[in-house]
């Protein structure tokens, strides 16, 4: 009894000093370690920048979305509790590619990080976010998680110009990564204002220390290390009333000629201010907010009418006689025609041959769109009348009348801003081209004739122009020769309202060309709509201004061996003091008198309140 009384004491005293040793020697660590396995400092998202237009209508906003996550590390260890909690998850969120065969295929590679979230699913219908929350119990280790995600107020109308969001392309990680970015979970702007507008949109996120159970869901949260930080809020130029209309009359355009693509930019000449931007045909740009499936991309990808493609400033089309506008600027700055010498029109200009001059019969025809000729005409009456001939001998020369010559037809359309990107912060624009001799060269192996030159003239032939490009050099002529870069934001405010970045319009450079040669332009642009090619634009009590324009492509022929056609016009109005100019462009409409003139029509009436 004596051994086992000592024997007693002996355990009870090692207890004794072991519960010493646990609770006031190693007290502090133990209690970090219980603090590190309780506690968790976790990021909290910040939400993006919440997008207007320049009334104050909300284009895009944040919604919540659900998602499920499966945290690894607080799974069940026990073959059969984990073999209870995998399958019962897969068949409440009930998806198709969700089982709990792929989910243990999605939890096979986290063995280094056991504690980072797996997201199983995502966009979760209220419903079954709802069942999964009422069952946590059953679940450890699974977490419901409520994310805000974009919602574009106006789908399609406005798809090709605030783009989209999603996860970060594995092209760009590295980028995103210096930015510390997280790659797994955020999202980032990939089309777009959503793209160049990033960092202003973006919010800084915050972190809080919240407290968990032993299954690893949040309990309560015991402090705010940073508060998360919105993103700043966009005003953009856009008029969406205007949107609107525009979108309406170019679809209905469309549908009369049986187009499957077309465009119309409105902006203000004064500032360069993108008032509209619409391009047919469109996309819902929603269907990436919160993660596109396989089969919508595909089926947006493959589509031959390439409806992700934003037409208005990435599509390069021959710009056919509004090409002129800029031929006929050239030709009075550099003197090679004033206002009262004229040039005459036939119907046919028949071009020698270089080597043999003297022989009739291997004279090349050039024809003018009025086989009948316009007759002798000047500067403001071709502009008017959209004679070719008059720019064939303008832009190429015709016997002893000089002309410009392709270097100097090259150097003024890039004073008007065609073949270059005019800097729109938008993604997809292209620069288009302005051929030259040793452009020809190298990719025909062909030197350059005085037929290309014609057919550059009158914007056939090499040389290819963004609808951008052609409203902006309209926009120059009307506002007496600046060209702006075009501007799709007008303030950048923080989520409070305090003005971040004012609006500020950005001269590219001034076209060189004298007010008095940029006022007979307009007087002929004002004569095309009055009295020419484009009186279906008339307006009463607004007088407008533009030209039409009518560009052959490759494509098939019809009875009369003719090629098809694409539709153009561009135009400004009031003449007097130019508030807006807008361009119009359908692809394969045929005629740009019959076509594209009645689809700004109808916007020019809608703008005027007519």
């Amino acid at each position: 009894m004596t051994l086992f009384r000592l024997t007693i004491i002996l355990l009870f005293a090692g207890l004794m000093i072991r519960l010493w040793r646990l609770q006031i020697v190693e007290a502090d660590r133990y209690r970090a370690w219980a603090d590190e396995n309780r506690f968790r400092l976790v990021y909290t998202e910040a939400p993006r920048g919440v997008i207007y237009d320049r009334q104050g209508q909300i284009l895009v906003r944040n919604i919540p979305s659900f998602s499920v996550e499966i945290v690894p590390a607080y799974l069940p260890h026990e073959e059969g509790a984990r073999g209870q909690v995998l399958p019962r998850l897969a068949e409440l969120v009930d998806t198709p590619s969700l089982s709990a065969a792929s989910l243990e295929e999605l939890l096979a590679g986290t063995a280094l990080a056991p504690f980072r979230p797996v997201v199983v699913a995502q966009d979760v219908d209220r419903e079954t976010a709802f069942v999964v929350a009422e069952e946590h119990l059953n679940l450890p280790g699974v977490q419901l998680k409520i994310t805000p995600i974009r919602q574009y107020m106006e789908g399609p109308l406005t798809a090709h110009i605030l783009g989209y969001v999603g996860r970060i392309p594995a092209e760009r990680v590295e980028e995103y990564r210096a930015r510390e970015y997280d790659l797994h979970l955020d999202r980032v702007g990939l089309a777009g204002v959503e793209y160049t507008f990033e960092e202003e949109l973006r919010g800084q996120k915050g972190q809080k220390y919240i407290e968990v159970d032993v299954a690893g869901r949040e309990v309560r949260t015991v402090g705010v290390a940073q508060e998360a930080s919105p993103g700043h809020n966009l005003i953009l130029t856009l008029d969406l009333d205007l949107q609107w209309a525009v979108e309406e009359a170019l679809r209905a355009g469309m549908e009369e000629v049986g187009s499957i693509s077309g465009s119309v930019i409105v902006l203000n000449p004064q500032t360069g201010e993108v008032l509209a931007l619409v391009t047919l045909p469109s996309y819902d740009n929603n269907l990436f907010a919160g993660g596109i499936s396989a089969q919508d991309y595909k089926r947006l990808a493959e589509d031959p009418e390439h409806p992700l493609v934003n037409h208005a400033i990435g599509g390069q089309y021959p710009p056919g006689s509004t090409i002129k506008i800029i031929l006929a600027a050239a030709g009075l700055e550099e003197g090679i025609i004033s206002p009262q010498p004229r040039l005459l029109c036939q119907g046919t200009l028949w071009l020698p041959n270089k080597y043999f001059p003297e022989d009739p019969e291997l004279a090349q025809p050039f024809y003018c769109w009025l086989r009948s000729g316009h007759g002798a005409l000047n500067v403001v009456e071709a502009l008017a009348y959209s004679c070719d001939i008059f720019f064939y001998q303008l832009g190429g020369g015709f016997r002893e009348f000089e002309g410009l010559g392709l270097e100097r037809l090259a150097e003024y359309a890039e004073r008007f801003g065609l073949g270059q990107r005019s800097g729109i912060a938008l993604t997809g624009e292209t620069a288009g081209l302005v051929p030259t001799a040793k452009w020809k060269r190298i990719n025909y192996a062909e030197s350059w004739t005085t037929g290309d030159t014609y057919n550059v003239s009158i914007g056939q032939g090499f040389i290819l122009a963004t609808p951008l490009q052609m409203v902006n050099a309209t926009a120059a002529v009307a506002n007496g020769g600046a060209l702006y870069r075009p501007q799709i934001v007008y303030e950048v405010r923080t989520a409070d309202g305090r003005l971040v970045r004012p609006f500020q319009p950005e001269v590219i450079r001034q076209v060189g060309v004298s007010p008095k040669h940029l006022e007979l332009i307009r007087q002929g642009l004002r004569g095309a709509v009055a009295w020419g090619t484009a009186r279906r634009a008339d307006l009463p009590e607004v007088a407008v201004a533009g030209k039409t324009g009518t560009s052959e492509f490759l494509g098939p022929r019809d009875e009369e061996g003719n090629l098809p056609t694409h539709a153009w016009f561009t135009a400004f109005a009031p003449y007097e003091d130019p508030e807006i100019a807008l361009v119009v462009f359908v692809a394969g409409g045929g005629e740009g008198s019959s076509t594209a003139v009645p689809i700004a029509a109808q916007i020019l009436r809608y703008y005027f309140g007519q």
